[in-house]
Formats: C-alpha cells, structure tokens, sequence
C-alpha cells in the first residue's frame, strides 16, 4: 500500500483557473484546495494546498467544545498557515485592530465595515501564521499556502464580499472573540534550519531541513505525516516529493534528502 495519502481537488468560487505545478488543473473547474484524505490512523489532523485569486470569506470556528454542544461533533477546529507563493500586495486578515463587543461585530458584519476593523498583515513566502479556533480571519486574493488543521468542516461566515452563500451570524457572533490576534502566533520561517512551529495543544508541526535531529525524532513518537516543501522524501523505496503528503509509521522507514524541505505533523495525544 502507498505511504502517499489519496488527493482531493475541491471547487471554490475564489479559486484558480490554473494551479501551479506540480498540480493539474481540471479543465474547465476553478480550484480553490487540494485535500490530502486523512488515514485512519491519523484522521483528526487535515492537510490541504490552498490557492486563493479572490479573497476568501471572514469568517470562524468554534473550539471543540462549542462543536460539541452545537452539532454533537467534538469537530473545532484550529489551523496554521504556511504562505508558499503570493502575489504582490497579498495579506492575511486575523483578528481586529482593537477588541470590539459581540453587538459590535454583528453590525459590522452586516454593514461590511467588519474588513476595515480587522488586522491585516501583508504576507511573502515563508511567513507562518497560528489560528486558534474563534479566531476571526480571512485569507487575502493572491495567497497561495499549506495549511494544517483539526479535521473539521465547521466554519461560519460572518461576511463574503456579497457572493449569494448563506452566512452565519448568530453562530459566528457566539463563538468568536474580537480581539487582536497575539504577535507570538505568526513569525518569518527561517529559509534554512531545523524550526518547531507548533508545539500544541493539539497538534505539532515541525520544518526539518534534511535529516531530523534526535530531538525532532524523540517528540514524534508513532505515526506522523511528512509534506514535502522542497526536495523530497523515501518512505520505504517509495519517493514523496513537493505537492504530496504520506504517512510514516516510525522514523525506521523514513529517508530525507539532504536539500529537501520537510513538514511533519502529528495530533497531540
């Protein structure tokens, strides 16, 4: 059986008519992500391409707990960002400028003045950014990114610069905090080195550069997935390369190129 894990390209109306390479375009589709189907022995951590030529919703999830009361699905989600490629003028929009009430946010939202309270924060390759769930955020047009997240489908729009999908005010409103998004969640990712980005609470992410170092190996114990940013990684004899994702069962069958740049991820049990 393959290491690499089953893609998926996903339509969305914000999304690209032609996806960079290594990726294939569906002829006549605009696709917005490429899903990496999550294996059964990690299926609570989600990775997916994300590629953006207009700008996404505002919007938030809920933190597990308030997953669980609304839909009976222990399903928050939180998620980080890494900015692969973007196009000049490209930004991120996560939390506000200054905190703001509940009746606040709801008004601006209806009135669309919620985009011009956010923080916005203008990206280039390699900037890396933590989005605990009832974060407000918005992904910018021009931002192409890898993101890792719980595996969960809940999210509520609070605005959707006037495209006819349903919105979600009321349940957005409960569960998100207006508030600045904290300077220590996002940072510029060294172009070289062994880096941690998330230590958890839920899952870990680590960039290796080459081979992993015993401390790297010691924190991720059992199975693990590895997504090529560049280079690429053996997995048994089998190559996974920039553009896929595969699993590990243990460090034993793992082989990293010397130049290649590796995430690797795992839930925190």
């Amino acid at each position: 059986m393959s290491a690499r894990l089953t893609t998926r390209t996903v339509e969305k109306p914000w999304g690209v008519d032609d996806l960079p390479e290594p990726f294939v375009t569906p002829e006549g589709k605009r696709i917005g992500e490429i899903w990496f189907e999550p294996p059964a022995a990690l299926k609570d951590l989600l990775v997916k391409y994300l590629f953006a030529s207009e700008n996404l919703s505002v919007q938030v999830h809920p933190d597990d707990a308030q997953a669980l009361a609304a839909t009976g699905r222990r399903e928050g989600k939180e998620e980080c960002w890494l900015i692969t490629a973007c196009e000049p003028g490209a930004r991120i929009g996560i939390g506000f400028e200054a905190p703001l009430d509940a009746e606040t946010l709801k008004s601006a939202a209806l009135d669309g003045s919620i985009e011009a309270r956010m923080a916005w924060f203008d990206v280039e390759p390699g900037d890396f950014f933590y989005i605990p769930a009832n974060t407000v955020h918005a992904i910018g047009a021009g931002c192409s990114l890898i993101e890792i997240q719980q595996n969960s489908d809940i999210t509520y729009r609070l605005y959707d610069y006037g495209r006819p999908r349903e919105l979600h005010l009321d349940e957005a409103v409960a569960v998100a905090k207006g508030e600045p998004h904290p300077a220590g969640l996002r940072r510029r990712v060294a172009e070289t080195g062994e880096i941690t980005l998330v230590e958890g609470p839920l899952f870990r992410l680590d960039r290796l550069d080459g081979a992993a170092s015993p401390e790297v190996k010691a924190r991720y114990e059992g199975a693990f997935l590895v997504i090529p940013v560049s280079g690429s990684a053996t997995i048994e004899g089998e190559t996974v390369a920039a553009g896929q994702c595969a699993l590990v069962g243990d460090w034993s069958s793992l082989s990293i190129g010397d130049d290649a740049k590796i995430l690797i991820t795992q839930p925190v049990l």
